[in-house]
């Protein structure tokens, strides 16, 4: 609990500490009686999930602004892609070869972060969402650097937990996709986009749409793995058809080693520009 506070009112910390000894009595003992902001069969009700949603927004962002974190370096990328000293382990062939993704996330991460320090250690902080795979290289590059790095897993229905190197103070847990995306973007200053499943095309793509229709500044994008991306997707067939433009091809790059990828930030139309507060954000 903070000693000073903006205001003259009594702490709600010390309340919830007060309420606990409280005598005990039919009354007390009745649901009733907690404290709203401390009862977590009321906090999870059907028709408290607009509070909810707003905690989840505000708990990382919160923490994130106390501790300096002013922009980010986004990592995206598949949880089943294994480092390669374990890439004999893959479950098919083809995911043992991507394991050199692996690696270069973390050459990636571990240069984006000793530029970052090298800079006063606020700016350009790898975040990842926090688990196995891509992921744990990014996260791992970071830590091999000496610096900080956000992770922002997501409750899923198999049992897993964060990474080993994440910074635990920033190691956030959510419920809502949709807010953990929005704090995946709110700070990016670039999006590395590594070889992965759905949920990687998920933000990738939310990401793109996101650019295109101008609800977010054009940061650069960096696609590691032509030979991945283009046997997946067919960009040039979907401008050829209209439902993109052609110019729509330039919101992004193929890159295929982290030197490439920090050169195509560093020439990136806009790059030398101070981070913009998103309007509405």
């Amino acid at each position: 609990m903070r000693d000073e506070r903006a205001h003259p009112f009594r702490d709600s910390q010390q309340d919830r500490e007060a309420a606990r000894g409280v005598p005990d009595t039919p009354q007390t003992r009745s649901a009733a009686y907690r404290l709203a902001f401390a009862d977590d069969d009321f906090l999870l009700r059907d028709e408290l999930r607009p509070v909810r949603l707003q905690l989840e927004l505000l708990k990382p962002e919160l923490a994130l602004a106390e501790a300096g974190i002013n922009s980010t370096i986004v990592l995206f990328g598949g949880a089943r892609i294994p480092e390669p000293a374990r890439a004999a382990e893959a479950r098919t062939e083809t995911l043992g070869a991507l394991s050199r993704y692996y690696e270069q996330a973390r050459v990636f991460a571990r240069l984006v972060t000793e530029r970052s320090l090298a800079e006063g250690g606020h700016e350009n902080i790898i975040v990842t969402g926090g688990g196995p795979g891509v992921m744990e290289a990014g996260n791992r590059g970071a830590a091999e650097a000496g610096g900080r790095s956000v992770g922002l897993n997501i409750v899923l229905p198999h049992e897993q937990a964060p990474n080993a190197y994440v910074t635990p103070e920033f190691s956030f847990n959510f419920h809502y996709f949709a807010i953990r995306k929005m704090h995946f973007l709110m700070r990016a200053n670039a999006v590395a986009v590594f070889p992965g499943g759905f949920g990687t095309f998920d933000e990738t793509f939310e990401c793109l749409t996101l650019i295109q229709t101008g609800r977010m500044r054009q940061v650069p994008v960096l696609l590691f793995g032509r030979e991945f991306w283009e046997r997946i997707v067919n960009w040039q067939a979907l401008a050829e058809a209209g439902t993109i433009s052609p110019a729509d091809l330039s919101l992004f790059r193929f890159v295929d080693t982290a030197e490439e990828a920090l050169a195509a930030m560093d020439d990136w139309e806009g790059a030398g520009e101070k981070r913009q507060e998103i309007p509405g954000r």
